[in-house]
């Protein structure tokens, strides 16, 4: 009887990781061999994910209740920090919505990947969230616009053309990182993520470079990750399309000056209303004729950049395949096997498979 209830709860429940106990310690090796050291924090305890999900779920709930209700910005900024210290240096921006896009797809493309449940909550609430109350998400809960809405001092205008062209970064960072992780191959999202090195104040060089120049960037521009790289806003900004609440200006307080538009050091607000007279927000909208050009060179163009996408995949296609780590590795015992000059930390770091 206990092995029927125990068999349906798994059933139910396929995500809920097993709570198993170590029952015998590793080997000791007479060699001397060390075991290589963890690239990335353990995993959290049973209760430690709860925890976390938990504390997702109230930071969710008092962003929708600031911004709806409350209309305070003292109060969001607020609660981004917070935020920031729990999510960010606390739990060392492990575990985050944005990274689980790709423990999504791994579960989707890999039967033999077991989805976390904490990956599987940061990923599906801040998006049932985005559904009903817009990006709440990304106004003061995600650690990664927190630190750069912390360090925003005197933000500049960036050129409409400039944002509207960077804006496509997203979408291709998006469909790279769900191609890298449904293939095995690598967690991009997580393993260039700039600013995860100054949460564990440890990282390569190179990576503690990047999320420096972005929190330079970020003195004068608002936001510069999550406006034009950030893979998780392109699906925020799907969902949030068919909020019923929106952020507005409050129409009892507007007169209509558009300074809010210009002032805004995001360029998240936009013209909604047919109705709103001329001037500067009419002067930014892009004409009919224009559209109708842009769509008839697009489709012009469409079997040339068709041609070059798959020649440049075709090019790229050995140096992709070599990201893989079980090709990889393979590369070197077959290097190795040969008398070749091999990396050996690459061996070791695979003993584990």
């Amino acid at each position: 009887m206990v092995r029927r209830w125990v068999g349906l709860i798994a059933a139910l429940f396929p995500t809920i990781p097993a709570f198993a106990v170590e029952r015998f310690p590793p080997p000791e090796f007479e060699s001397g061999y060390t075991f290589p050291t963890e690239q990335l924090p353990g995993p959290v305890s049973g209760y430690g994910q709860f925890l976390d999900m938990a504390v997702l779920l109230v930071a969710l709930a008092g962003a929708s209740w600031l911004v709806h209700r409350r209309r305070s910005r003292r109060g969001v900024f607020a609660l981004a920090l917070a935020c920031l210290a729990y999510f960010g240096f606390y739990r060392h921006g492990c575990i985050c919505a944005i990274g689980s896009i790709q423990n999504i797809s791994l579960a989707l493309f890999d039967s033999g990947y077991g989805l976390p449940l904490g990956a599987l909550v940061f990923f599906a609430l801040p998006l049932l969230f985005a559904l009903f109350f817009g990006r709440v998400f990304c106004a003061s809960v995600c650690p990664l616009g927190a630190i750069q809405e912390a360090v925003l001092l005197k933000p500049v205008h960036v050129p409409v053309w400039l944002d509207r062209g960077l804006r496509i970064l997203p979408y291709i960072y998006l469909a790279v990182a769900v191609l890298f992780a449904a293939t095995g191959s690598a967690f991009l999202v997580c393993r260039y993520d700039p600013f995860v090195g100054l949460f564990r104040r440890s990282a390569e060089p190179e990576m503690l470079a990047l999320g420096l120049a972005f929190l330079l960037v970020g003195l004068v521009v608002g936001r510069p990750y999550c406006r034009w790289l950030c893979p998780y806003g392109v699906l925020l900004g799907w969902f949030a399309a068919f909020s019923r609440k929106q952020v507005s200006i409050t129409p009892q307080h507007c007169v209509q000056c558009h300074l809010c538009r210009s002032s805004c050091p995001y360029g998240a607000l936009h013209e909604s209303s047919p109705e709103a007279p001329a001037g500067p927000v009419r002067a930014k909208q892009t004409a009919p004729s224009r559209r109708w050009v842009a769509v008839l060179v697009l489709v012009l163009f469409l079997p040339g950049l068709i041609a070059v996408a798959a020649s440049a995949g075709r090019s790229l296609a050995p140096w992709m395949s070599g990201l893989h780590p079980k090709v990889s590795l393979e590369a070197a015992l077959i290097a190795d096997d040969s008398g070749e000059i091999v990396d050996e930390d690459l061996i070791d770091g695979f003993a584990h498979l």
